[in-house]
């Protein structure tokens, strides 16, 4: 997989992509509330180095911003997870549960260095996995509810279905939104 090659497309889709107009309702509601919790967010950002935005879409997308469900997965961080990663925890908060979703699993995002949006996009589309990149689609986790994206989806590992559709907020969207409620969250990331 050629990694700058797909930083590039996924700047590329960040500078043409728009929100779907029915749903930046729901867009602006769920950015919000992620930036409402900015603080908490910010005290793993201070162990980790991954932006604090970046830590607050994965978290929407993992488990829907649940402080119950663990950055890594979505399963709840107090127990040993089932799901990929298997095996992590029990945590002793959602912090220690999100440091170590973000140092210690796959892609370490703890120790990625690009945090240009064409980066971050790549960082959170790694997150999810690079089974769309290898097809030459827009990843439905960092694009959703954009126009970048129409349909197809991972219904499970390894078996990805054409005509089904991802109806989460994806992460640019919602970054897109957040940079309008707080403008320091990156300097010319919406699109």
């Amino acid at each position: 997989m050629d990694i700058e090659k797909l930083k590039a497309d996924n700047l590329k889709r960040w500078n043409e992509a728009s929100v779907k107009p029915e749903l930046i309702k729901t867009f602006d509601q769920v950015s919000h509330r992620l930036v409402a919790a900015k603080p908490r967010y910010q005290t793993v950002e201070a162990k980790t180095n991954v932006p604090w935005a970046v830590i607050a879409v994965i978290h929407e997308r993992e488990s829907s911003q649940s402080w119950k469900g663990s950055l890594a997965q979505g399963d709840p961080w107090n127990h040993v997870s089932i799901h990929v990663p298997r095996g992590r925890g029990p945590f002793i908060s959602w912090e220690a549960a999100a440091i170590d979703a973000l140092a210690v699993c796959p892609p370490h995002a703890a120790r990625w260095e690009d945090w240009s949006i064409g980066g971050a996009l790549t960082l959170l589309e790694e997150y999810n996995g690079l089974g769309y990149a290898r097809m030459g689609v827009p990843s439905p986790y960092v694009w959703a509810g954009t126009d970048r994206y129409h349909a197809g989806k991972y219904i499970a590992d390894g078996h990805y279905d054409p005509h089904a559709i991802d109806h989460q907020l994806g992460c640019a969207g919602l970054l897109a939104r957040m940079t309008l409620i707080d403008t320091t969250i990156q300097q010319g990331w919406h699109p």
